[in-house]
């Protein structure tokens, strides 16, 4: 129509999309693109892909059938656009690099040594320090910095490049509830003002659950894709597990039971093995 926007293209193309190792089939017919600011959690229990899924994003992973384009391109390491931030891990307290120096590293982190940084990259540098709430801690030790204070400069890191896309693999593992929220609103603020596509592997959906626009559940070779809404109920999990599922709220948060309306504690090799496969409602 007159006067609208051009569509613009997606910065995430998955077209029949199909994951092996050896002859067991990880995901299969996994089509999704997603859109210039839209933020897609990945969940479901542990061995179903979603780490793997980030490798293929990130060139690391070849697929066994179908099509990735990232930013229109095969995805390729190395990629300046694309962002990733780890799971968190702490530091050696001897570690001799100062909150800044991690920071830069997501501009030149593949050579040796830290060179001399041209003043733009530099601006960025500092601009991202700010945004992040890391001013304080910026030239102290990150060895000597709390596992959220790390995870906030790995944040700046990831979006140092200025990426068009943002690939989050578990980066509130291991954080307290207080620096889980404050790490998925960072990177929320970061996403609405750059426009920065968001794929947001987690087991912990409740920190993350206001910000996410769809759900993409993986479970036992099959996927589900859709709003939180729409993913997250009894009806939906009971088709992709295939056996009774119950999605019940407890103190405002959605928690899945199995069948016998019991939570489930099972083995580690049970698909359903999930203890932090909760959901929350509304605001923090």
């Amino acid at each position: 129509m007159t006067g609208d926007a051009a569509p613009r293209p997606p910065v995430l193309e998955l077209v029949d999309a199909e994951l092996r190792f050896g002859q067991r089939v990880v995901w299969h017919h996994l089509t999704l693109d997603v859109q210039p600011g839209e933020f897609i959690a990945v969940l479901g229990p542990n061995g179903t892909g979603k780490t793997s899924l980030l490798k293929a994003l990130m060139g690391q992973l070849a697929l066994r059938a179908g099509s990735i384009r990232v930013n229109g391109h095969v995805p390729r390491r190395g990629d300046g656009d694309r962002g990733y931030i780890p799971q968190q891990r702490g530091m050696d307290r001897d570690t001799p690099m100062r909150g800044r120096d991690l920071i830069r590293m997501g501009l030149d982190g593949h050579r040796w040594g830290l060179g001399r940084l041209a003043r733009r990259d530099r601006a960025r540098v500092e601009e991202l320090i700010d945004a992040v709430g890391a001013r304080e801690y910026a030239d102290s030790p990150v060895g000597l910095l709390s596992g959220g204070e790390q995870q906030r400069l790995r944040v700046a890191q990831a979006l140092v490049g200025q990426p068009r896309i943002l690939l989050c693999d578990e980066p509130l593992l291991s954080l307290d509830l207080r620096h889980q929220r404050r790490v998925a609103a960072l990177i929320d603020e970061m996403r609405r003002a750059r426009d920065t596509a968001v794929v947001f592997v987690t087991h912990e959906i409740n920190p993350i659950l206001p910000y996410v626009d769809r759900v993409l559940y993986l479970a036992g070779g099959h996927h589900l894709i859709g709003p939180p809404s729409e993913v997250m109920t009894t009806e939906s999990l009971t088709r992709l597990f295939g056996s009774p599922i119950e999605v019940v709220e407890v103190g405002g948060r959605l928690v899945i039971v199995g069948g016998d309306d019991q939570p489930h504690h099972q083995s580690p090799d049970d698909p359903l093995e999930d203890p932090h496969l909760l959901a929350g409602r509304g605001p923090h």
